[in-house]
């Protein structure tokens, strides 16, 4: 089961720009991961696309327009392009005290 919810205590520390077709870096495309105590969250804002977990590549995940994906710390994956889209990535950490 994947779980489509950040963890409870995480807050928003960055976003990216707004990816597209045309804009989306390469290294998004091939095998990479989120840092060690940071948590993603993919948000998808129009058309879809396809999440793959590099531990379960025969399970790729559609996240379609309003619709985003949490990426737990240092869990390979990447995404692959269908058709049109656009999305961005949140970065989230822990709240400090």
């Amino acid at each position: 089961m994947i779980d489509r919810e950040l963890p409870a205590g995480f807050v928003l520390v960055r976003t990216t720009d707004v990816f597209d077709n045309t804009t989306v870096p390469a290294g998004l495309l091939r095998a990479h991961q989120v840092a060690r105590d940071v948590w993603g969250r993919l948000v998808v804002h129009a058309g879809s696309l396809r999440f793959v977990f590099e531990d379960e590549p025969g399970n790729p995940i559609t996240i379609d327009a309003g619709e985003h994906m949490v990426i737990p710390p240092q869990r390979p994956h990447h995404v692959e392009l269908d058709g049109p889209v656009s999305f961005a990535v949140e970065f989230h950490r822990r709240r400090s005290s």
